[in-house]
């Protein structure tokens, strides 16, 4: 059987026998998806919380629907974080896509030295808007419970810092002698993916990584590019991980 869409609403909302679906999302909901009286949706706040609903009412301005039954999605006892470096024009938006139906928990925008694209002003605020959007949506259609915390623009030292927190800290790095897929992975924790620019790391931030506690590892023999190389490393982990078995 096919599964029931998913739409987002605040958790208040959720604990009402009848949830109303307006706005953005409720016309998503009638006049996109189409919904009708007597259809299954499941509407969650993002934060764990899911209702199981069935559509009691439709209009062309949303929707009506009798809740079921709630559950609650525990977080994952291994969070993956990917530190990502901003990636020119729409790719950043691909990769955050990407990497949240992958199942990644947090993204960090790094302004890595060789990024091109400045994060500053009201410049920055949109672009960081457009990814959080960018995460809100692939949520939704990858049926997740959790819609994936995406943090303002890190610095090099609040990476390190992050590094420091973790369980375990990689950074990819072509070439190195470190093999992503054969790494020794913490059972529960923050796992974190330091992902670098098209132009590569400098080697000032790969000493400062390593220095924090990092560990170099390689995805392959190819290069990926950046936009990429995120979701294709959460993926090699979360295989990995009980998570996906």
């Amino acid at each position: 059987m096919p599964q029931p869409p998913v739409f987002f609403a605040d958790r208040a909302e959720l604990q009402r026998d009848v949830v109303v679906l307006s706005g953005a999302e409720g016309r998503h909901a009638a006049t996109v998806r189409r919904l009708r009286p007597g259809e299954r949706a499941d509407v969650g706040d993002g934060a764990g919380l899911v209702a199981e609903c069935v559509v009691a009412a439709a209009g062309p301005g949303g929707l009506e629907l009798s809740v079921r039954a709630r559950r609650e999605v525990p977080r994952p006892g291994l969070a993956v974080t990917v530190v990502q470096a901003i990636p020119k024009g729409d790719r950043g938006e691909l990769a955050v896509e990407e990497m949240t139906e992958v199942g990644v928990d947090r993204i960090v925008p790094w302004a890595a030295a060789r990024c091109v694209p400045v994060w500053q002003g009201e410049r920055g605020e949109r672009s960081l808007a457009k990814w959080r959007l960018t995460a809100r949506e692939a949520a939704k259609q990858s049926r997740r419970a959790w819609i994936p915390e995406v943090t303002g623009p890190a610095s090099v030292r609040q990476v390190c810092q992050a590094i420091m927190k973790a369980a375990c800290a990689i950074v990819l790095e072509p070439g190195a002698a470190a093999s992503l897929g054969r790494l020794p992975l913490p059972d529960s924790g923050d796992l974190l993916v330091v992902v670098g620019p098209e132009g590569g790391i400098t080697e000032q931030e790969s000493v400062a990584f390593h220095q924090a506690g990092a560990t170099a590892a390689s995805l392959g023999p190819t290069v990926l590019r950046t936009s990429t190389a995120g979701t294709v490393a959460a993926a090699v982990l979360l295989s990995r991980s009980a998570r996906w078995t």
